[in-house]
C-alpha cells in the first residue's frame, strides 16, 4: 500500500537504534534501513511518499515498517 503522509522524523534509542516517523495524526512507522540520509535528522519535519511492508518484521518493532519512495523536507533542525 502506497501512501503520502506529513510527520516529524524520531531517533529511537532501541537496540542498535532505529529511525521513525511519526505523523500528525500521532501514527508511528518504522523507517526501513536504505532511506536517503538527507532524511534522517531528528526534529526534522517532512512530507514522506512510500510502502507500509506488512511482509516484514523488524527488530525494534515500534511500527508498521515504511519503505521511503520519495521525500520533501517541510522544516529542517
Amino acid at each position: 500500500m502506497s501512501i503520502t503522509i506529513t510527520g516529524t522524523i524520531e531517533r529511537r534509542d532501541i537496540g542498535m537504534g532505529a529511525w521513525a516517523f511519526v505523523t500528525d495524526d500521532g501514527v508511528t512507522y518504522e523507517i526501513l534501513k536504505g532511506a536517503d540520509k538527507s532524511l534522517l535528522k531528528a526534529g526534522q519535519q517532512a512530507k514522506v511518499t512510500g510502502k507500509v511492508r506488512e511482509d516484514i518484521m523488524t527488530a525494534a518493532m515500534i511500527g508498521p515498517a515504511l519503505e521511503v519512495k520519495s521525500f520533501e523536507i517541510l522544516n529542517s533542525h
